[in-house]
């Protein structure tokens, strides 16, 4: 029995490459990689349509070491498309050769994407990632060089397709003949594409010494954030369910901010922050709260070492707009 594993990303092309290669009799299973910038429930969906094992392997480590130092740099954002993509290769042929398959395969369509699809990216990939001739991309696999399992008979390499660009039909039809009834647009996906997320985490490697921690990581996820002039950064709620989960960030040890004699934002502070700081963050929330003619508000500060209460005017909001991550 033939066994490969393939990269499922639970996009559509992800998902047609293990149906192309399932009617050849080969018995497939998905890999999907989670990190901060992209998660797997798209691929849990994908796996269960297709009734294939799914295994998710962490990759925050590798992907904030490659946001640091991309050897082949960024697309448009702060995406490392091309590392990054061979870094999972690499990943997964580790995988492969553990656990006795015969190769890696990935939905990729030649020319679908300019900067990380074109030859001479899909050739560099199978290079860096120390997979060539294990690496399979059946949608194009007829425009590609053959890999090792092609050559020696494991797989028809004529049963395998020949798609190229950005043209959709050829996946349509492929959609039909393998009756897939759910599958997302096209889409990016990743948060590292996304530029307004982009300057935050640019902003936390700028501020970290060597690679930031995962957890950081996540919590630029809240849209509101600022950093302030001596260099604090905070986390201002947008609503109740932001004011609920920055509450929660008490049991991680970060200090919390909230009005007292006026509904208002919660806020949490990311890391050192000076009193000053520590005084303007309190403005910006009085300032963002239902205050009303009050001059004077109170604002509750929690540290892991002391919960106390401080008096402070609300900042004009053109003061602190251009803080704002």
């Amino acid at each position: 029995m033939v066994r490969g594993v393939s990269l499922l990303s639970g996009g559509l092309d992800s998902m047609l490459a293990i149906c192309m290669l399932r009617e050849q009799g080969i018995e497939m299973e998905g890999i999907v990689f989670k990190s901060p910038f992209f998660g797997v429930a798209g691929a849990e969906k994908a796996a269960k349509q297709l009734g294939v094992k799914l295994h998710i392997l962490d990759f925050s480590d590798d992907i904030l070491s490659l946001v640091k130092h991309p050897p082949h740099g960024f697309g448009g954002a702060m995406n490392p498309c091309i590392d990054c993509h061979a870094a999972m290769i690499r990943r997964a042929g580790e995988f492969m050769r553990a656990g006795g398959y015969d190769f890696v395969s990935t939905g990729e369509v030649l020319n679908q994407r300019p900067m990380s699809q074109n030859r001479r990216s899909l050739e560099t990939v199978a290079e860096t990632s120390g997979l060539k001739g294990l690496l399979l991309r059946p949608l194009s696999a007829q425009l590609l060089d053959p890999t090792t399992p092609e050559l020696d008979g494991r797989i028809d390499r004529t049963r395998l397709g020949s798609i190229s660009g950005r043209n959709r039909q050829p996946q349509m039809e492929l959609v039909k003949r393998y009756g897939l009834t759910e599958y997302p647009s096209p889409a990016g996906g990743c948060l590292l594409t996304e530029k307004g997320f982009c300057r935050k985490l640019r902003d936390l490697f700028d501020h970290t010494e060597g690679i930031p921690a995962v957890e950081d990581v996540e919590l630029l996820k809240f849209s509101r954030q600022f950093r302030l002039p001596d260099g604090g950064r905070i986390i201002v709620g947008r609503n109740r369910l932001d004011n609920i989960a920055l509450k929660a960030l008490r049991e991680q040890g970060k200090t919390i901010l909230h009005t007292v004699n006026i509904p208002g934002p919660t806020a949490a502070v990311l890391g050192e922050i000076p009193e000053s700081d520590l005084y303007r963050a309190a403005s910006i929330i009085a300032d963002y709260g239902d205050k009303g003619p009050l001059p004077d508000i109170i604002v509750k500060v929690i540290t892991p070492e002391e919960t106390r209460e401080i008096t402070v005017n609300p900042l004009p909001r053109d003061t602190y707009q251009d803080w704002m991550l």
